[in-house]
């Protein structure tokens, strides 16, 4: 999957909780976002603060789908919350799907 079609699918399944997400898809979703949030943060946090909530709801979708394609329930991503569960979190998501 190409960088421009994992950000395609993930916008157009914006509140999808349910199916999988390949490892592509998921990745280059988090690229595309740490890229963005960074260059508007420099320009005008305002701007950055906006977007970050405006992808919150795919960020999420697309990490509960790539949990599914690893096996997991997308409520894993509950152990985030704790800090040091990101760790865990990014393990399971850089796992090969089944």
């Amino acid at each position: 999957m190409s960088f421009q079609d994992s950000i395609k699918v993930c916008l157009q399944k914006y509140a999808d909780f349910s199916g999988k997400a390949k490892r592509p898809e998921f990745w280059w979703w988090v690229v595309a976002c740490i890229i963005i949030s960074a260059a508007l943060n420099m320009i005008l946090p305002l701007i950055g603060g906006v977007f970050s909530l405006a992808i919150l709801l795919p960020s999420l979708s697309v990490g509960s789908r790539r949990l599914h394609d690893v096996g997991m329930s997308g409520w894993w991503q509950l152990i985030g919350l704790t800090g040091i569960g990101i760790l865990v979190l990014i393990f399971f998501w850089a796992q090969k799907g089944k």
